[in-house]
């Protein structure tokens, strides 16, 4: 079997922990969360997995494992939810990375757009081609041009979403790509992840210092989401759930307490949600 080298240090490498996460969380916890396309796609790729592997039983590596898969599971439910009342809508994934939660969500009916930057697109070309009713679209969602890409019916409906993307946005250009989005897509549905501002900057640490970024307070977070989003336009509605728990209880048997002491300070006190905006029709 062919394999497909991934080096150190560049952008193909940050697709390798979360596929990581969501492969070691459905063999730790197999009743609460299953991904079998992460394992079968981290057998294709030639990767040091040495670092990964030697922390992949540490309570922090297991907890980061949990919260990628719990990140999924409610964005999965989202695009779910919205399918429901929407069954051709458009599904689309922006940052996809190596991320098939369209497919999983395919009902048979609805497009599926999976969107990111041209050397992800062309790595998830070689590893997950585009299926039926499917496009892997090579675009940069800072350059708003990429909603042109989109074939959205509004009679149809959209449902955009993003796991661990809008964090390396800084909140200006979020506070126009949003609007955007709603003029663009009425009655659609967009889906995210966020965090606070001391759960942002922990997570973008690294990239940070590498990057020699100075104003962390740039970058997109959030405490109050419907307080802080709800006056960026009157075109969408805003709500939001704590990711850890507000979807589901946790209630897998391997679930440790401490596991689910972490889940409660990450919802409560790092603020780790999912922000909902309903797109209002004119």
């Amino acid at each position: 079997m062919e394999r497909y080298k991934i080096e150190k240090n560049t952008v193909q490498e940050t697709l390798i922990i979360p596929l990581y996460g969501r492969k070691l969380c459905s063999e730790k916890f197999p009743e609460l969360f299953q991904d079998k396309t992460a394992a079968a796609l981290l057998e294709k790729i030639d990767y040091d997995f040495f670092a990964l592997e030697k922390k992949s039983k540490s309570l922090m590596q297991v907890f980061g494992a949990l919260e990628v898969a719990m990140r999924q599971s409610d964005l999965q439910w989202e695009v779910q939810d919205y399918l429901k009342s929407h069954p051709e809508a458009a599904v689309i994934n922006l940052g996809c990375g190596l991320d098939n939660t369209g497919r999983v969500c395919d009902n048979g009916y609805c497009k599926i757009y999976n969107v990111d930057l041209p050397d992800v697109i062309e790595l998830r070309n070689r590893l997950l081609p585009a299926g039926e009713r499917e496009k892997n679209l090579a675009l940069d969602l800072t350059d708003f041009h990429w909603m042109e890409a989109i074939d959205a019916d509004p009679a149809k409906g959209t449902v955009l979403f993003a796991a661990g993307v809008f964090y390396y946005f800084q909140t200006e250009a979020l506070r126009k790509l949003f609007p955007a989005m709603a003029v663009r897509f009425p009655g659609g549905r967009l889906v995210f992840d966020g965090a606070s501002p001391a759960a942002v900057k922990l997570m973008l640490k690294t990239w940070i210092k590498q990057a020699g970024i100075q104003d962390v307070g740039a970058y997109f977070s959030v405490r109050d989401a419907k307080a802080e989003l709800g006056p960026w336009s009157d075109r969408f509605r805003v709500t939001a759930r704590g990711y850890m728990l507000g979807y589901q209880k946790l209630d897998d048997p391997a679930v440790k307490p401490i596991h689910r002491l972490l889940a409660r300070i990450a919802d409560n006190r790092m603020k780790l949600q999912i922000v909902r905006l309903d797109f209002v029709r004119s």
